[in-house]
């Protein structure tokens, strides 16, 4: 049986990394490992934001469009709840390699991390339409 490690790294998608001379260690670790971790959840992400709305009343269904974005992005950053929930559906994709990279600056990649699944939520918004 192959290990943990080598069957998480495969699971993920090919996405295109583009590095420069200057790319810094963080920005390294956020192509190679955070984006195609946050594009392999994004079903389980969305998911957890329409229970998330559900579980808010749905008052996200009233709001304007250019609300909606603030509201995902207030979300994020002032629920620690929902916060520690995605990064645990992000880090428990880690290898134990990456998950030691991770440890070193963990503060700089959480605010990447967070940064990646806004963007992912918000340019999947039109699945939040309510039917």
């Amino acid at each position: 049986m192959k290990n943990r490690d080598e069957l998480l790294v495969k699971l993920r998608p090919e996405i295109d990394k583009v590095t420069y001379k200057n790319t810094s260690k963080q920005e390294i670790f956020q192509n190679s490992c955070l984006r195609p971790i946050i594009v392999l959840q994004r079903e389980l992400l969305i998911a957890v934001f329409k229970n998330y709305f559900k579980k808010h009343k749905n008052m996200f269904f009233e709001l304007t469009a250019e609300k909606r974005l603030v509201y995902i992005e207030n979300a994020i950053q002032r629920d620690m709840k929902l916060r520690n929930s995605l990064k645990g559906m992000i880090i428990g994709m880690f290898s134990l390699e990456e998950y030691l990279t991770y440890t070193e600056d963990s503060s700089a990649i959480n605010k990447r991390m967070m940064h990646l699944v806004k963007g992912q939520i918000q340019q999947h918004i039109q699945v939040f339409e309510k039917s």
